[in-house]
């Protein structure tokens, strides 16, 4: 032996995983029942890559799906021939799609049957005329089938943990979205990190019903495959659908936003014994629901999470959350978080900051040069969030660098006047901004959900806050919603939430 240490994964972990494992269940359709193991899904992926090999070159392949079978087998089948994947979300317009597929430099774009016109008219649009291919049978003349039923075999390509594996747009709540680039060694890192947080057991299922043109919905496939556990796709969130689900094959994780999860127990739904985890990010959880989640026996984990770092950087356990009300938990095992002031100097603990993540789940980079520049500095990504850590290292995330609101000279924290909005007992969520005014720069502005049955007026907000918030942080301007606007990803919308308030 030479002594030279290989650096792991050398190959894709579809190929890596078929060969241990290859009997265990890899994938289940919780729409059709079918279900394929993991020999099943790497022959399936050979054909898929050799496929992917007649639109030869050096750029990325596109994928324009959600929440289909496909999605990991043209993810994997990428990564077999050490190609890069870029995941577009559907729902964007195709001018906004034709912007990104000409940044992305992709040599084929893959589409379903839901999104072959959509993919037609981005192609349309787009500078860059890129072959589009559909995985079902074409409905256009302008696309090509990707199975075109002829067998091949695409030998795996050797990998390094720099290959750029993914290529994903943050939605962003303000800005044009910014292209972030993942790396072999980003994924597999955040699966190890995950691994040691969640655990693992042989049995395992998770359950995807989050969008899989996001890290919520991308990241179980990956660590699926590494861990040689099952996955259970089910294409579009129903709360009696997906209770269902869960309970009948055996779903032993889900990954969540709030709102799902707050769906779930409004239409009466308790865990199954064999559910070990709820992961939940993508937004802020409330106490009150947390508080739902003990009364009910959900296991719910708190988690913090970027596309930028692979998902989780901070999760806490259902014993954290309860005993330290508001943590997101201590950063996972692969993953340092520190906490800046704004001359990029360490806080003392309990002060709040900006938190700056490094580690090997962090992207390299953005597709632009001077969005990196800007995001990275030596001590890693910052990630424009606020927060303070305890002296156990727990993390909490108080806010955004740039949603501080600045009224008549004073700076106001909108998670301060958030809190204690939210303290009123006819309000379920509510979010804070400024908006412009002439006289004081900016005014403090809320928009607020409140309870089914509740009756609640801008006048109960104002008399609420005042004694609880100073004179300079209580909203001017109070507005009312079913829900708060949300990004595909589950954060809040702050742009759309300024909209309605303007409106």
């Amino acid at each position: 032996m030479s002594g030279v240490p290989v650096e792991w994964p050398t190959a894709d972990l579809l190929t890596v995983r078929a060969s241990t494992t290859p009997e265990r269940t890899a994938l289940v359709d919780a729409d059709t029942g079918e279900s394929w193991t993991f020999r099943e899904l790497h022959h399936r992926v050979h054909d898929l890559a050799a496929r992917l090999d007649d639109y030869p070159g050096d750029g990325r392949v596109g994928l324009l799906l959600d929440r289909r079978v496909a999605v990991p087998l043209v993810f994997f089948a990428a990564m077999r021939r050490a190609s890069s994947v870029v995941l577009f979300d559907p729902n964007r317009p195709a001018d906004e799609l034709a912007a990104q597929l000409e940044r992305a430099n992709c040599r084929v774009l893959v589409c379903g049957r839901e999104t072959e016109r959509r993919a037609f008219e981005t192609v349309a649009k787009s500078a860059d005329d890129v072959p589009t291919v559909s995985v079902d049978e074409p409905t256009l003349a302008a696309v090509d089938a990707l199975d075109d039923g002829s067998s091949a075999v695409a030998i795996p390509y050797p990998l390094s943990k720099t290959n750029e594996q993914a290529l994903l747009f943050t939605s962003g709540t303000t800005g044009r979205p910014k292209g972030v680039r993942l790396t072999v060694g980003n994924l597999v890192e955040s699966a190890v990190g995950s691994a040691f947080r969640l655990g693992i057991d042989r049995s395992d299922r998770w359950l995807v019903c989050l969008p899989t043109y996001h890290m919520g919905g991308l990241a179980p496939f990956v660590r699926a495959t590494l861990y040689g556990t099952g996955t259970v796709l089910q294409r579009e969130f129903d709360p009696a659908k997906t209770a269902a689900v869960i309970e009948t094959h055996d779903v032993t994780g889900v990954s969540l936003v709030p709102t799902m999860l707050r769906r779930l127990l409004d239409d009466g739904w308790s865990p199954p014994a064999q559910l070990r985890f709820v992961l939940l990010g993508g937004a802020a959880a409330s106490q009150a629901l947390l508080d739902r989640c003990a009364d009910h026996d959900v296991p719910v984990y708190p988690t913090y999470g970027m596309t930028e770092a692979a998902s989780q950087i901070a999760t806490a356990t259902p014993e954290q959350a309860r005993e330290h009300p508001g943590t997101v938990g201590q950063p996972l095992v692969t993953t340092t978080v520190r906490v800046l002031d704004d001359a990029g100097d360490s806080v003392m603990t309990g002060e709040v900051g900006e938190i700056v993540v490094d580690g090997p789940t962090v992207t390299p980079g953005y597709l632009d040069d001077e969005q990196t520049e800007t995001a990275f500095s030596q001590h890693g990504f910052h990630t424009g969030d606020v927060g303070y850590q305890d002296d156990a290292g727990r993390l909490w995330v108080t806010g955004r660098v740039d949603d501080r609101i600045v009224t008549g000279g004073e700076n106001v924290d909108p998670s301060v006047v958030a809190e204690a909005i939210r303290s009123h007992p006819g309000v379920s969520a509510v979010a804070v901004v400024g908006l412009p005014d002439e006289e004081w720069g900016e005014r403090v502005a809320a928009l607020v959900v409140t309870g089914a049955a509740e009756t609640v007026t801008g006048e109960d907000i104002e008399a609420h806050c005042k004694g609880r918030l100073a004179p300079h942080e209580v909203p001017k301007t109070v507005g009312f919603a079913d829900e708060l606007p949300r990004t595909a990803s589950g954060t809040v919308d702050r742009d759309a939430v300024r909209g309605l308030l303007g409106d």
